[in-house]
């Protein structure tokens, strides 16, 4: 085990809602007035296609969705293991996409703070496949939180065991110990080929180093966390007090 990835494993040494501690933000301060900006017009997507059918990876590991050059570009640091997250997901993601992505004015660009090893093999579960899974995956996974994570919490001692195993193995039988590979068989994800992407160290140890270093530098202390146009945003953690803030940097 390397010492990059031990503060990601070590987190099971505490009971598993403590790993749910830093989701959440504070109130809401003044994001709308910091991101101010004049209107700016729709831009078409690229003929027969739709911008919300965009994804690209970017140099920060995340997922952006949307027109690549959108003049409002919006980041959310989310954690897939987090209620608040999954509270957006429900009530603001598919109004997001229809309102603001899909007009071409706003990119949506998701990147993942890693709250524990069982959050880290969603992280590369969702990963897994073709960059266009992401989102969707993303989004069943917050709508079905309680199912995803109750046989990890009802298993702590088994997936406390499986990550004692070698490298290779102990992502692999984690998912098995919290019956991943079922969930995601129904999106999609064939048994076979989430072993493979979890069994691939190396692939799991860059998302959690990436998470680590990105929530240190820009200070990312809890999930959601919500970046407009390179300016983080304290307090905003809900779509009632996010599309406000879109709306003032000019997608209105």
């Amino acid at each position: 085990m390397t010492t990059t990835i031990r503060p990601i494993l070590a987190t099971l040494a505490l009971p598993l809602a403590m790993a749910l501690a830093s989701c959440g933000s504070g109130e809401a301060g003044d994001a709308a007035e910091a991101v101010a900006g004049e209107p700016v017009a729709e831009v078409a997507p690229p003929a027969g296609q739709q911008w919300t059918d965009t994804v690209a990876i970017t140099d920060s590991d995340g997922y952006l969705l949307g027109n690549p050059d959108a003049p409002i570009k919006l980041v959310e640091y989310a954690s897939l293991s987090c209620p608040a997250c999954a509270a957006f997901a429900v009530e603001g993601v598919d109004e997001l996409k229809e309102k603001y992505v899909d007009t071409g004015r706003v990119s949506f660009e998701l990147r993942n703070q890693i709250h524990g090893p069982h959050d880290l093999i969603l992280a590369r579960l969702v990963r897994c496949g073709q960059k266009e899974a992401y989102h969707p995956r993303s989004e069943v996974v917050w709508k079905n939180l309680q199912e995803v994570l109750q046989p990890v919490f009802d298993n702590q001692e088994a997936f406390g065991q499986a990550l004692e195993l070698p490298e290779q193995q102990r992502f692999v039988q984690g998912a098995q110990v919290a019956g991943f590979y079922d969930f995601f068989s129904r999106l999609g994800l064939s048994r076979d080929e989430a072993q493979t992407c979890l069994a691939d160290f190396s692939s799991m140890e860059t998302i959690a180093n990436n998470s680590t270093q990105q929530s240190n530098e820009l200070e990312i202390t809890g999930t959601p966390t919500f970046i407009v146009n390179g300016r983080k945003l304290d307090g905003v953690s809900s779509w009632s007090s996010l599309e406000p803030v879109l709306q003032q940097a000019g997608a209105r």
